[in-house]
């Protein structure tokens, strides 16, 4: 079953036309082209966070913020009684 031909093709905007009027068609296809818009606006979304966690992952990590006086060890502390 392969692609419809040009008589398939004018044989299904007939029924459609039959079927939902020529005043609806219009309605119907800017209705199906403005959910194609936000569908395509949502995967866009999703590919931009996806990229974005993928940054934050590859990314080396951060050294301390100003840290200016290293860290002091603290002395084992002796019990002396």
């Amino acid at each position: 079953m392969g692609m419809p031909g040009g008589f398939e093709i004018v044989i299904l905007v007939l029924v459609i036309l039959l079927f939902f009027g020529a005043k609806r068609i219009p309605e119907l296809a800017r209705g199906l082209g403005q959910g194609i818009n936000e569908f395509r606006k949502a995967s866009d979304d999703i590919k931009k966070e996806i990229d974005k966690g993928n940054e934050e992952i590859n990314k080396p990590p951060k050294p301390p913020a100003n840290s200016e006086e290293p860290a002091k060890k603290e002395e084992p502390k002796s019990d002396q009684k």
